[in-house]
């Protein structure tokens, strides 16, 4: 039990000052987006609180849910008893449902993110998928960035599009259709770190066609540039 409290401990931190991450990189605003982890070993995940302010969050905010996205309070001892973890009344994200989903349909993921950033959010609102006509995006998501089907917020609608989409996919960020990006990743510094990349290469790509018809990358010259970065590159 103490094991596990120490590892709800060390993923509400994480996932806390991860938010910072987001607007450092401006992907969100106002109260926008939000950072979700998995909580290694146990059917449980942490969000964060729906309506909090970036500049308000603490770890002791970030809430605790099982995988359907019930906030879960505290643990029973066994004997009669409860820990709390020390989790306030607050809802979590409007988002948990679809992050929930991720999760109990991608074991492989520990980390997933979801925003509003402007040039990813563009291509979303175009129901276009980024086109792989850059190393850099070869690299990270190994092809073009795609787009998933519309969905309406609220239950694991978008889960079910999000699971659908990359199944298939290299890529870690799928955009879904005329809402924005969302990102997954082995754990939630992954998943932030494609958010952060999706947005660089929407915003590139679409200066670029501003310019003129960015030219295609050959699919085997993608396919080696992908397995060299995640693979060899770095190790």
């Amino acid at each position: 039990m103490t094991a596990l409290l120490d590892t709800i401990a060390k993923v509400r931190t994480e996932v806390c000052e991860l938010h910072a991450e987001l607007t450092r990189y401006g992907l969100v605003v106002w109260t926008a987006g939000n950072v979700s982890g998995r909580i290694p070993g146990h059917e449980l995940m942490v969000i964060k609180p729906s309506g909090v302010s970036y500049d308000e969050l603490t770890p002791e905010l970030m809430v605790v849910t099982d995988l359907h996205g019930v906030p879960v309070r505290g643990i029973n001892t066994g004997s009669g008893g409860t820990v709390d973890w020390g989790n306030p009344d607050l809802s979590p994200s409007s988002d948990t449902a679809a992050h929930a989903y991720v999760y109990r349909n991608m074991p492989e993921v520990g980390g997933v993110v979801h925003t509003h950033s402007t040039y990813a959010t563009a291509w979303a609102a175009r129901g276009e998928e980024i086109p792989c006509v850059l190393t850099m995006m070869s690299d990270e998501f190994g092809g073009p960035i795609p787009v998933g089907p519309f969905a309406l917020i609220g239950d694991d609608s978008i889960g079910h599009g999000i699971v659908e989409t990359l199944k298939n996919s290299n890529s870690p960020a799928v955009l879904m259709q005329n809402h924005g990006p969302f990102t997954i990743g082995k754990d939630a510094r992954a998943a932030v770190k494609a958010a952060v990349m999706c947005e660089e290469v929407a915003k590139t790509v679409h200066v670029s066609r501003q310019l003129g018809e960015p030219l295609p990358i050959d699919e085997a010259k993608i396919a080696s540039l992908y397995d060299r970065y995640q693979n060899v590159y770095g190790r």
